[in-house]
C-alpha cells in the first residue's frame, strides 16, 4: 500500500517563509515604534501633567503621573521584545503579543486624556498581534493532513 502525498512546491515554501518573515518584521517595526511613541508619551505625562486633558468623571481614573509610568513601562518593554523578534528568538512572538494586548487595554483606560491617540495606539497593536498571529515562524510542517504512511 502507497499512499499519495500532495506535490512539494518549493517555490510556495519559500514564498510562504518570505511572508512570515515580512510579516514578523512588520511586527517587530510597529512594535518597537508603538513603544517608542509609548515611551514619549509616558515621560510627557510624568514631566508635565497639564499637557493631557482631565476629565473628573472617568471610571478608570489614575493620577496622570501613574499613567505616565504605566505607559513608560509598557513602552521600554515593547523596544525590548521589538527587538527581540527582529532576532530569531522564540519568546518574542508570545511576549509580542502578550506586550501588544497590554498597549491595547492601557491606551483603552486611557482614552479620555488623550482619545484620538489612544484610538491609533489600540489599531497599531491590533496590527501588531494581527501580524504576529498570522505568520508563523515554523512554515517547515507539512500542511497537508496526517497519513498513516506519515507516521512511519
Amino acid at each position: 500500500m502507497t499512499a499519495t502525498h500532495p506535490a512539494h512546491h518549493p517555490r510556495q515554501h519559500t514564498a510562504k517563509m518570505a511572508w512570515a518573515g515580512g510579516l514578523t518584521a512588520f511586527a517587530a517595526v510597529m512594535l518597537m515604534i508603538a513603544g517608542l511613541l509609548a515611551v514619549f508619551r509616558g515621560i510627557m505625562a510624568i514631566a508635565q501633567d497639564d499637557v493631557f486633558v482631565t476629565t473628573p468623571n472617568y471610571v478608570f481614573k489614575f493620577d496622570l503621573t501613574s499613567w505616565g509610568w504605566i505607559h513608560l513601562v509598557l513602552g521600554v518593554i515593547a523596544v525590548v521584545v521589538g527587538v527581540g523578534l527582529l532576532q530569531p528568538a522564540a519568546w518574542a512572538r508570545g511576549a509580542g503579543v502578550a506586550i501588544a494586548a497590554l498597549v491595547i487595554i492601557a491606551n483603552f483606560l486611557s482614552l479620555p486624556y488623550y482619545p484620538v491617540w489612544s484610538v491609533v495606539m489600540i489599531a497599531l497593536s491590533g496590527f501588531i498581534i494581527w501580524a504576529l498571529c498570522v505568520a508563523r515562524g515554523d512554515e517547515s510542517a507539512d500542511t497537508g493532513p496526517a497519513t498513516g504512511a506519515d507516521l512511519r
